[in-house]
């Protein structure tokens, strides 16, 4: 493509771009990154010894099935926010005396000029992205011998969120090396939960075209059309005016009672349901933009117009949004976060004749995870569940009922970016056990809840950076009931 050529051949090429509108990133976002790092590690007395280096793997090429046809290519993640490199196969070293930082790229046969496109020389690489020095992955080990490297920090650490390890390291000639891969996971983490003033512009850029693509499905949105064409329509604007070649997840378009799913959408259920006259449409679908996530959620009547049923529920959750957003600033809990919300919801219930008696005491039961089975919200980065939700020295995941879905309990900083995303939603199980149990029953009005089987669900998702003082929220869609109904007839 004419545009990867010409930010390989130009010197003051931005480091990613996909032309024409789109936001054009800057090579200072991956070399501060970097400079993040190394400062974090050298503050640490015990690996500061001369010949210390990282190395970390970066994505390779997963083939589909025994084919010879591949998944569309994604970065890992901690190589994408060191290096932001847009190619498989590739292996970066930093060296903590220097700050050097060495990116490893493979050679590639004669061959690849036919089927694949120019051959990049090492001299192309290291314009392109800005590092120090490149060379080619088979010459790793010599190149780290040369420079009198004595201990390599590699990555292993276990996410969170999804239970599994990082991908840590390994090349020919790594055992000649002495290898921590305890200490780097967790600082590395530190740092990425923490973002820098570039970084925040590329979320605030991938959260726009996010809103812009959810408003175009609002102001289209009627009934008689099919979940997956909302899909295919978002898809269509985030890649065709965002650049956003990539969505973050998969897109949850539910309809009627499949907007009470939490993660519709999935391979057995593709958004493939008829919406009907009278459906609440819950969708929930972010962009990604050189590697960085937006993770929106908008709920509406898909005829345009709220019945009252609807606009209970609707106030209630964004009732439980504000009160996040007023709130939340650095030194706050994020669990008292979620328990506002969950009080304010319930509160609401309550107001409305589905609940009776002490909300406190309703939280007490768990009854808030009964109508809220999920976290209010989680980091958000270059992952949609960003990495430093539970690292050493921080709160530790509790157990008990209404909380222990939260992907993570710290306390908020300035420069955080997360999800506020507080829903209620009406799901038979959940119902029919809480009916069943007698600390959650008594709190429960079964002749109001019962026309709201089938309802599905609302959610409200926004996107937003821990300022000094409190919020920016990044979301920028219609939220008041006034506001959706409003844009969506007009």
């Amino acid at each position: 493509m004419a545009a990867e050529r010409s930010r390989a051949d130009s010197c003051d090429r931005p480091h990613f771009w996909r032309n024409g509108e789109t936001l054009k990133v800057p090579t200072s976002l991956f070399r501060n990154n970097r400079q993040r790092l190394i400062s974090r590690l050298r503050a640490n007395n015990e690996i500061t010894a001369p010949g210390t280096f990282v190395v970390l793997q970066g994505g390779v090429d997963v083939p589909f099935n025994d084919t010879d046809i591949n998944w569309p290519f994604r970065q890992e993640s901690f190589f994408q926010w060191c290096f932001g490199v847009e190619e498989p196969d590739c292996y970066g070293a930093l060296d903590l005396a220097t700050g050097a930082s060495t990116l490893f790229v493979p050679r590639l046969p004669p061959e690849y000029a036919i089927w694949e496109g120019k051959l990049y020389t090492l001299d192309d690489f290291k314009k392109r992205y800005g590092v120090d020095e490149t060379h080619y992955t088979d010459e790793i080990a010599d190149v780290l011998k040369e420079k009198r490297a004595q201990l390599l920090l590699t990555l292993s650490g276990r996410n969170s969120d999804s239970g599994l390890l990082a991908r840590e390291a390994t090349f020919d000639g790594i055992d000649k090396f002495t290898v921590n891969n305890d200490f780097l996971y967790p600082e590395i983490c530190e740092c990425r939960v923490i973002k820098s003033p570039e970084e925040i512009e590329v979320l605030r850029y991938v959260c726009k075209i996010s809103s812009e693509a959810h408003k175009t499905i609002m102001r289209s949105m009627c009934p008689g059309i099919s979940e997956y064409k909302a899909e295919a329509s978002f898809l269509h604007y985030i890649y065709s005016v965002g650049g956003c070649r990539h969505v973050s997840y998969t897109c949850i378009c539910g309809s009627g009672h499949n907007s009470s799913i939490l993660h519709y959408g999935h391979a057995g259920a593709p958004n493939n349901k008829v919406i009907q006259d009278g459906d609440m449409c819950l969708f929930d679908m972010g962009g990604n933009y050189c590697g960085y996530a937006a993770d929106i959620t908008c709920s509406f009547p898909a005829n345009g117009k709220f019945t009252e049923d609807q606009k209970l529920i609707y106030n209630a959750v964004l009732k439980a949004r504000d009160a996040v957003i007023a709130a939340a600033k650095p030194g706050v809990a994020w669990t008292d976060m979620h328990f506002l919300a969950n009080r304010v919801m319930l509160t609401s219930l309550k107001e409305d004749g589905l609940l009776v008696g002490d909300v406190d005491d309703m939280i007490k039961a768990g009854l808030n995870e009964v109508f809220q089975p999920h976290g209010l919200g989680h980091l958000l980065g270059l992952d949609v569940h960003d990495v430093g939700g539970y690292l050493p020295g921080c709160p530790e995941r509790s157990k008990d009922a209404g909380v222990r879905k939260l992907r993570t309990a710290r306390t908020l900083l300035a420069g955080m970016v997360l999800t506020v995303e507080p829903g209620c939603y009406f799901v038979d199980c959940l119902l029919d056990a809480a009916l069943a149990d007698p600390n959650q029953s008594k709190f429960l009005v079964p002749e109001e809840l019962k026309r709201f089987r089938g309802f599905g669900g609302v959610r409200i998702e926004d996107d937003v950076l821990i300022t000094e003082t409190g919020v920016e929220n990044m979301t920028e869609v219609p939220r008041t009931v006034e506001e959706i109904e409003s844009f969506m007839l007009n």
